[in-house]
C-alpha cells in the first residue's frame, strides 16, 4: 500500500533536492531496509488479520461478530502499518502493489525497478508466512496446519477481482492527485469495507493469501483455492490500472 513522504524541513526548502513523485519508493533507503520493511509489515498485517481472527472465535459464536472483530482489528493494523514504514519502503505488503508500481514506472518514471521488485515480492510472501505462523504460536495452535477452508467458489473469485481492482485504483488515484499523504486512513478503511461488500472478504494480496493458507482458522484459505484467488487478484490489478488510465488521465493544455 504505498504512501510516501517529505519531511517538513525539506518541503520548506526551495532548492532542495527533488523528491520522488507521489506513490514512488523513496530512494535513499538501501534496498535492504526497504526488503526488511516489506517482510516486517506484510508478518504484521497477517499476524493481525489471523490473530484477530483467531481471538474473534474464541470470544464469540455469531459470525457477524467475529468478521466485525477481524475487519475493525485489520483497519486499525494496516493504518498504523502504512503511517509507520511508509517512508521506508513505500508499504506495498502486496505483490500486486508492487507490480502496478513497476508497470507504471517501468519507462524510466519513478517507482520501483523490476529488481527492486524482484525482492520486495519474496520479502513479501515470507513475511506472510512468517506472520501466520507467529499468529498460530501466539494462541497455542499449531504451527503449520493447512487451512481447510474453501473457497473457490465463481463468485467468491469475482469478488477478489473487485477488491483488488478498488484498491490498485485507490493507491494510484491518490497518488495520481497528489494525496498520498491520506493513504494510511484511506487505504485501511477500503480494505475495512471491502471486507463487507465483497463476497471473498477481500484477501486482495497474493502475498497474504499465500500466508492464509498456513493456518487453519477464521482466516485461512485451503492450499486448492489459492491459485484461483491469486489469478483473480492479478486480474484485479490489471483491471485497477486500465481504471487509473481511464480515470486519471492527464487534461490536455489549451491551445493557444
Amino acid at each position: 500500500m504505498t504512501v510516501t513522504h517529505e519531511s517538513a524541513a525539506e518541503a520548506s526548502i526551495p532548492d532542495a533536492a527533488p523528491q520522488p513523485a507521489p506513490g514512488a519508493t523513496p530512494p535513499r533507503r538501501p534496498l535492504a531496509a526497504r526488503a526488511a520493511a516489506e517482510l516486517v509489515g506484510t508478518a504484521a498485517l497477517v499476524a493481525v488479520v489471523v490473530g484477530s481472527g483467531i481471538q474473534a472465535t474464541e470470544l464469540t459464536k455469531d459470525v457477524g461478530v467475529q468478521l466485525l472483530a477481524n475487519s475493525l482489528a485489520t483497519v486499525f493494523g494496516l493504518g498504523v502499518l502504512i503511517l509507520l514504514l511508509g517512508p521506508v519502503s513505500g508499504a506495498h505488503f502486496n505483490p500486486v502493489v508492487t507490480l502496478a508500481e513497476w508497470w507504471t514506472g517501468r519507462r524510466g518514471g519513478a517507482g520501483v525497478t523490476i529488481r527492486e521488485a524482484a525482492v520486495y515480492i519474496p520479502a513479501q510472501t515470507a513475511g506472510a508466512i512468517a506472520g501466520a505462523i507467529l499468529a498460530d504460536a501466539m494462541f497455542g495452535k499449531p504451527l503449520v496446519e493447512w487451512s481447510t477452508h474453501d473457497r473457490s467458489a465463481g463468485h467468491l473469485l469475482l469478488g477478489e477481482v473487485v477488491a483488488t481492482a478498488g484498491l490498485v485504483l485507490l493507491i494510484f488515484g491518490l497518488a495520481r492527485t497528489d494525496q498520498l499523504r491520506f493513504a494510511p486512513v484511506a487505504v485501511a478503511s477500503y480494505i475495512g469495507a471491502a471486507y463487507w461488500f465483497t463476497s471473498s472478504t477481500s484477501f486482495a494480496n497474493p502475498a497474504v493469501t499465500v500466508g492464509r493458507t498456513f493456518s487453519d482458522t477464521f482466516a485461512g484459505i485451503a492450499p486448492g483455492s489459492l491459485a484461483g484467488f491469486i489469478a483473480m487478484q492479478l486480474i484485479g490489478g490489471a483491471v485497477g490500472l486500465a481504471l487509473v488510465a481511464l480515470v486519471f488521465a492527464p487534461g490536455r493544455k489549451a491551445e493557444g
